[in-house]
């Protein structure tokens, strides 16, 4: 048996191959449906973002097969010859496939470190092959494992507790001046990406309202109602100057939209501070803005020196995850480990029951005069002996099989309780026995 993990994320692959070999919700099922088709894999699962495609599995020994079938699949999927994808792909087993899919479960593995989206989408993609039957024991055990991985990592690291978006660094920035958010108002000019971002960290902290402006009318309503606020017409933005706590101005604009008379005008019998944040590039606010009191004017440079700081400071935190990652790594093939000699131990007591069986037969046979109670009674107590016999071999042969190089000695356990070493009514020399064994071989 081989846990793998291969395929294509931005490390190994350019964004061309990659949008390629995505895999939308609606093909998600028969893109898996045909991996796991493959003869020689027992459990697969994918992972879809927009920095990797990722295929996590477990299969028998022949890897090679597997890694040939699996870009085949993708090949006819994405229509990237085989050879392009060659060029592109990874392809991790055991420890080191272990190893890759904890590190991405938590976020270690992602392009920004820290980030939260992908244990949303790592849980995703195993909620998904399970809804298919393409996940069982191993795989199950180990998307658990890695999850757990993941909580302990965020919680005992400091890999997320740092802001490293502009966007969520300009919020921070605003719950620094005015600590609690709740009675402020807000107005974000600009309905793109970044500004959306900031929208949604600031809604979470629950400010007051929301309101967007956009010289598109129809974009500033959309965003507004994402999150309850209201949608200001782009030719109104000096009238309510004088209403908003924080302006975040995110636009496409040549040339300033605030000018320094402007928000003079809006905080002339302000008392409360005007926090405002240009992640506009050109910058969208003058910067004699800052000049005036009361008036905190940040730009896109102030913001990504806060995220470069701690950018740094998570890939410190980083290092620390990745002795947890080493740990939980050593544990969970240890327990692979004990898997390959549950089948011998299986057949060991399948064995001391059969002789318990065959025993209590002969016993009850000698003494008819048992009623039921007293049969039940035998039976217990000889279950319990067996128990208790088999216990501490069983541990033992357990505990040698969770380390790695200990392959003979669970051979001599699987031997010493193998029927060739059955000698009842057989032979009554040496020469007789090995003649026996031979024979049985």
């Amino acid at each position: 048996m081989v846990i793998f993990s291969t395929g294509f994320n931005y490390k190994t692959a350019p964004v061309e191959i990659r949008e390629k070999l995505a895999i939308t919700e609606n093909n998600y099922g028969l893109i898996l449906e045909k991996l796991n088709s493959i003869e020689d894999v027992y459990e697969i699962c994918v992972i879809s973002t927009c920095n990797r495609v990722e295929l996590y599995g477990v299969s028998n020994d022949n890897v090679g097969k597997v890694k040939e079938e699996i870009l085949r699949i993708l090949s006819q999927y994405s229509a990237v010859p085989v050879n392009t994808l060659k060029d592109y792909l990874f392809f991790y087993t055991n420890k080191e496939a272990i190893r890759h899919i904890f590190r991405v479960s938590s976020s270690l593995d992602s392009m920004v470190i820290g980030e939260p989206q992908i244990v949303c989408q790592f849980k995703d993609s195993f909620t998904k092959a399970k809804e298919y039957k393409a996940v069982r024991h191993i795989l199950t055990r180990l998307f658990d494992k890695a999850l757990n991985v993941s909580k302990k990592i965020r919680t005992s690291t400091g890999i997320s507790r740092r802001a490293v978006s502009v966007s969520y660094a300009a919020v921070l920035l605003a719950k620094k001046i005015f600590g609690d958010l709740k009675d402020k108002n807000v107005l974000i000019i600009g309905a793109g990406e970044m500004a959306e971002l900031a929208a949604k960290h600031l809604h979470s902290l629950n400010v007051k309202h929301i309101f967007v402006s956009n010289r598109t009318f129809e974009k500033a309503v959309e965003l507004a109602d994402k999150f309850s606020g209201s949608a200001i017409r782009f030719e109104k933005i000096q009238e309510f100057l004088p209403e908003a706590d924080i302006i975040i101005v995110s636009t496409g604009a040549k040339e300033p939209i605030l000018k320094k008379e402007d928000v003079k005008r809006a905080t002339k019998s302000r008392k409360d501070p005007l926090f405002i944040i240009d992640i506009s590039v050109p910058r969208n606010v003058e910067e004699s803005v800052n000049e005036l009191e009361g008036v905190y004017l940040y730009n896109i440079d102030d913001l990504k020196q806060v995220v470069n700081s701690n950018l740094e400071e998570r890939k410190m935190e980083a290092q620390r995850a990745e002795f947890i990652i080493d740990e939980e790594v050593e544990k969970f093939v240890k327990w692979l480990n004990t898997l390959k000699v549950s089948p011998v131990i299986s057949s060991v007591r399948d064995y001391a029951d059969k002789l318990r069986q065959q025993q209590l037969e002969k016993l009850f046979k000698q003494m008819p005069y048992l009623n039921e109670k007293e049969r039940e009674t035998i039976d217990l107590a000889m279950r319990s002996l067996i128990n208790k016999l088999l216990h501490r071999p069983t541990m033992y042969i357990k505990d040698k099989a969770a380390k790695e190089g200990n392959t003979e000695v669970v051979k001599i356990f699987e031997d010493m309780f193998s029927s060739k070493w059955d000698f009842r009514k057989k032979g009554k020399n040496l020469e007789e026995i090995e003649d026996i064994v031979r024979k049985e071989q």
